[in-house]
């Protein structure tokens, strides 16, 4: 694969991450979802981006925003070839206490639409603010890390400011398909406590099981059953954070009906056992 990477700074699941990257021959992103927050900045070509339960087409001067959690992979649209930004910060990058807080500046990850089509000259601004950081990251000179974060607030009060100021894009699926893979996944992840199999599903959607479980895969990077998977034990990971009910619950409000199955496929997604989550995150 040809491709030119600007600039690479820390992990995805870090506290902050920053990559600038260009390529020239296709590529997909495969399924991922992470405990960060993201922002990505599409600079040239086209994509789609498959986001929580819906795909969208990016264009140039798009400004992405990805919630914690949240399902996404992106892949070509048309020619091959594009440029892009990815800034992922976790949670205490800058948390509730630091002095540069401010409620507004997660909003923009709350939105409904999860993208800004950027005019102009509001471009340029986000364009700047991406080149400082970039320059930031490369020099590391004094104080730079508190700098970061002064940069991020800036692109973050921005973006929450735009999205007030400006109605949202009309929304627009990147194909019939995608609209209708985006209607199976809004299904599931509304319903994914009841039985689900693969012949099921086709049957209500009109679709042959074979031609659901290709175009699902293609579209969300996830097998049918994968999905249906990481979205029970998403929401089991919820629950043993937010309440105090048993494990056995949990296990059965989430559609598993065979607690040893559950307690399989929690330790595949999340490493760790529902207990052993349970005690870490609190």
């Amino acid at each position: 694969m040809s491709e030119t990477v600007s600039l690479t700074y820390g992990s995805e699941e870090g506290d902050f991450y920053m990559q600038h990257i260009k390529r020239t021959e296709p590529f997909e992103r495969t399924n991922h979802f992470h405990g960060t927050y993201e922002i990505y900045y599409l600079l040239s070509g086209q994509r789609a981006y498959f986001i929580k339960d819906r795909s969208y087409l990016i264009s140039p001067g798009d400004l992405v925003f990805i919630n914690r959690h949240d399902v996404h992979k992106t892949s070509d649209v048309g020619q091959p070839g594009h440029e892009r930004v990815v800034i992922n910060f976790s949670d205490t990058f800058i948390s509730k206490d630091h002095p540069l807080y401010h409620n507004s500046l997660f909003s923009v990850f709350q939105q409904p639409a999860h993208v800004l089509s950027l005019k102009l000259q509001d471009q340029i601004f986000v364009q700047t603010i991406i080149g400082k950081l970039n320059k930031e990251l490369k020099d590391e000179a004094t104080g730079f890390e508190t700098y970061i974060k002064l940069l991020l607030v800036e692109l973050l009060l921005f973006s929450s400011r735009y999205a007030e100021r400006h109605d949202a894009v009309p929304f627009e699926h990147a194909s019939p398909l995608h609209k209708k893979i985006s209607e199976i996944v809004q299904y599931i992840n509304s319903e994914y406590h009841q039985p689900m199999t693969l012949s099921g599903m086709s049957e209500r959607f009109f679709m042959s099981p074979y031609y659901m479980s290709r175009t699902f895969k293609e579209i969300t990077g996830f097998t049918f059953i994968e999905y249906v998977n990481m979205t029970r034990i998403r929401e089991a990971q919820k629950l043993l954070r937010e309440t105090e009910r048993k494990i056995i619950d949990i296990a059965d409000s989430v559609g598993f009906e065979n607690i040893a199955h559950f307690g399989r496929m929690f330790k595949k997604l999340s490493k760790q056992t529902p207990h052993e989550y349970r005690k870490q995150q609190r």
